[in-house]
């Protein structure tokens, strides 16, 4: 709003996606209110000034006074702290303006490693501390090994409060990610090596519109999975890929193939107000992600040697560095540098023509082989059979050993069991009885799948667990699937979902709040 009387000439800002306050119900201390900023997609012009596109990149500077027992952190290489609770900021490499974050709250930071500190509210540092030390220098020292040298200084995480909407947002030098991450067993870290990633593929080569954020993240997503592989092997890797592909495929089926979103390069009109065009954010889906990473995966299919095709991600991101791009720079690039192929005419092998591959909505024309993962995913699959038979055949249950399995064989297969339920008549309690590891678990990968397998065999004596899980965060991606579930269920479910509702609402980001609604009718 314009200023008022007496104001010092400091923008003043109103409650909105982009800059959140938050009271102190919804932090996880509970004690002092909390305020962030959310900058992607284009969130950033009603937070300053600025040419609120990717393809313009600036460096910044910035002062921020706070009250007494506050701390301000920034996505900047540089920060001091004055006297009378004043930080200096100062980001000294060119970055998009979506990357500009500010974060102000009761916070507090441990060292995990030479360049890397988790920042988090008192209540959190310890499991912060605990979850992530010495493991980000591992992810970073492979990042820097396949990619090139990392640029940004330090690598900081900082936790949010159990409302972040987003699993994690790779603003450079300082991560912000959901406490879920804080699942006491490292079995959630996959989600920091994507946002490290990011310190290459996106923030150092960024799309230059957000009809083209493939180059975002199917470039982070290939480049996840290449350090994943490095440090937990083919097989691991090739679950957890196994685990987005059914996300995308079930994006694919809720949407229908043909949905104009389901192609990587999407028309966002040009110059859109957030009234009329399409706003970016709302284009937010799996294709990005895993149809992304399909296509770079088959480029490397082309070039055949993963060393040259990782020489060449190196020599992308050396060409491209600091500067915004097209898909047509970076598929230009490629010809260039694989003279060979592009003799070959490789943009227009029939059925897997570049052009197809960007303007086509629909599955993915290449499938990179994740067979390496069948030692994990064919005990999983066969498990789950068991569990839909008929008859229960508890020998063979019970013959099965899950106690090694790691979170993401565990996913595998409650994927598998969603898919086959609802089951017959008392499998699933059995099931819940059977593995506490997870019908119990604190997980929230496994709390999300569990959940939905409640409420999709109709299992009323475990609402409360539904509940539970709503009520400890606000992830958007863990949100939305249980209100749906809950919609698309039985009178009793929709009750559980008005009054979870009702009763959370306060504490979840306006965006989360507002697609909730519109899922139950509220609208």
């Amino acid at each position: 709003d314009a200023p008022r009387p007496g104001d010092t000439p400091h923008s003043r800002v109103s409650p909105s996606p982009q800059v959140c306050w938050l009271a102190p119900e919804q932090t996880a201390g509970k004690q002092k209110p909390y305020m962030y900023t959310q900058g992607q997609a284009v969130l950033n012009r009603s937070f300053f000034p600025c040419f609120d596109t990717p393809s313009v990149k600036c460096t910044y500077s910035a002062t921020v006074e706070v009250p007494e027992g506050f701390t301000a952190v920034m996505s900047a290489t540089s920060w001091e702290k004055q006297k009378d609770n004043t930080f200096i900021f100062k980001m000294s490499q060119p970055i998009p303006s979506y990357l500009i974050a500010l974060a102000v709250g009761d916070i507090v930071s441990a060292d995990v490693g030479p360049r890397s500190r988790v920042w988090a509210e008192p209540c959190l540092i310890e499991a912060a501390k605990k979850e992530y030390d010495g493991v980000i220098e591992e992810f970073l020292a492979v990042g820097e090994k396949l990619f090139g040298p990392y640029v940004w200084g330090r690598y900081d995480i900082l936790f949010m409060p159990p409302s972040f909407p987003f699993g994690g947002m790779e603003n450079p030098c300082l991560t912000f990610v959901t406490p879920c991450l804080l699942a006491g067993d490292r079995s959630l870290v996959d989600v920091i090596i994507h946002e490290i990633s990011h310190s290459w593929f996106g923030n150092l080569v960024t799309n230059a519109t957000w009809g083209e954020f493939w180059l975002n993240e199917g470039f982070t997503m290939y480049a996840q999975r290449r350090i994943s592989t490095e440090v937990y092997g083919l097989a691991y890797t090739c679950l957890e890929a196994a685990t987005g592909r059914a996300l995308l495929r079930q994006h694919m089926d809720n949407t229908g193939e043909d949905h104009p979103l389901n192609k990587l390069r999407v028309v966002i009109e040009p110059g859109f107000s957030l009234f009329l065009g399409v706003n970016p954010d709302d284009t937010y889906n799996e294709t990005p992600y895993e149809k992304g990473y399909c296509f770079v995966s088959y480029l490397a299919h082309l070039v055949g040697d993963q060393s040259k095709f990782d020489a060449f991600l190196q020599a992308y991101v050396n060409r491209f560095k600091f500067q915004s791009i097209t898909a047509d720079d970076a598929l230009g690039f490629f010809l260039e540098y694989f003279p060979e192929l592009k003799e070959k005419g490789v943009d227009s092998i029939p059925g897997f023509e570049f052009d197809r591959w960007l303007n086509t909505p629909g599955w993915p024309p290449y499938l990179p082989d994740l067979s390496p993962g069948e030692q994990l995913m064919k005990p999983a699959d066969e498990l789950a059979e068991l569990w839909a038979a008929n008859s229960l055949n508890m020998e063979a249950i019970e013959a099965m050993d899950i106690t090694a399995w790691r979170t993401y064989q565990l996913v595998y297969f409650l994927d598998r069991v969603l898919q086959k339920s609802p089951l017959p008549e008392g499998n699933v309690e059995r099931l819940s009885r059977m593995y506490p590891k997870i019908s119990k678990a604190q997980n929230a990968e496994l709390r999300l799948r569990w959940c939905q397998i409640i409420l999709k065999n109709n299992l009323e004596a475990e609402y409360s667990k539904v509940k539970d899980f709503l009520h400890s965060q606000g992830k958007q991606k863990y949100t939305l699937p249980l209100y749906r579930a809950m919609w698309g269920g039985s009178e009793s479910a929709r009750a559980l979902a008005m009054e979870t509702f009702s009763a959370t609402a306060p504490q979840l980001h306006i965006n989360v709040q507002n697609y909730v609604k519109k899922i139950l009718g509220l609208e």
